[in-house]
């Protein structure tokens, strides 16, 4: 809703009606384990994604509120967003490892968590940050190339063991490099990234990271949307009358 009013379009009265319900909700169940953006089978869990998009919601919701001068619920919408950040920081990021985790406990990442930056939680540039794409480089990045979603020997995932790497989470780590403004390491992945296209310029959902072979969903939706946005996002850091990419 937040992004349909930037781009220009109101909302119907079905809408505006709609927005304090969802966040209603939200108010409560921020503070549940859920299933995870790839709802594993291992039952559920304090998800840091889970919770940092919660915190995407209260975030824009306060921020519209506050545009249109409805200070009370902006008010109380940044208070819940405020009262998520902090949260996710104490519970969800591991010193040890100095990195974001999956799940609050946990001492797995996630290529969910390549998102924080994206989405506003925190700067590329904030040590944790940097942190977490160090070690999910170290741990998820297969070949240079390819990210995994998480660790998929995980003996709470539930499935067999074995996966091919999803090609959006691979975006994800390149729109974090133009953040943190490793061009050359964008640029690089971006090009590998573009030669798996098939002959009509199509990608699908996974690829076996061992023999190149498409799999999963295919033509993928997320697969071409994380491409145009890194193409878009790299094209705005070479053109000086572009906007910033994640504003």
């Amino acid at each position: 809703m937040f992004q349909a009013i930037k781009g220009g379009m109101e909302p119907s009265e079905s809408g505006r009606a709609l927005q304090p319900v969802i966040m209603d909700y939200l108010a409560k169940a921020w503070r549940e384990p859920d299933e995870g953006i790839w709802e594993t089978r291992g039952g559920r869990q304090h998800f840091v994604h889970s919770k940092i998009m919660a915190w995407v919601a209260f975030d824009r919701a306060a921020t519209l509120m506050q545009e249109r001068n409805h200070v009370d619920s902006g008010q109380r919408w940044r208070e819940i967003a405020n009262e998520i950040h902090a949260d996710v920081c104490k519970r969800g990021f591991d010193t040890a490892l100095n990195s974001f985790v999956q799940a609050y406990g946990s001492k797995r990442v996630d290529a969910s968590l390549l998102l924080i930056p994206l989405v506003g939680f925190l700067p590329a540039t904030d040590p944790r940050i940097r942190g977490t794409l160090r070690t999910i480089e170290d741990k998820l990045l297969n070949g240079g190339e390819f990210v995994l979603r998480y660790d998929t020997e995980n003996p709470a995932d539930g499935l067999p063991p074995g996966e091919g790497a999803f090609l959006t989470c691979s975006f994800w780590l390149v729109d974090n490099y133009i953040l943190q403004e490793r061009y050359e390491d964008a640029r690089k992945l971006f090009d590998r990234l573009l030669c798996r296209c098939n002959d009509v310029g199509l990608l699908s959902e996974e690829i076996d990271s061992s023999t190149g072979r498409m799999l999963g969903n295919f033509p993928q939706a997320y697969s071409h949307v994380g491409l145009i946005n890194c193409a878009l996002n790299l094209n705005r850091q070479t053109s000086p009358t572009a906007r910033n990419p994640h504003q």
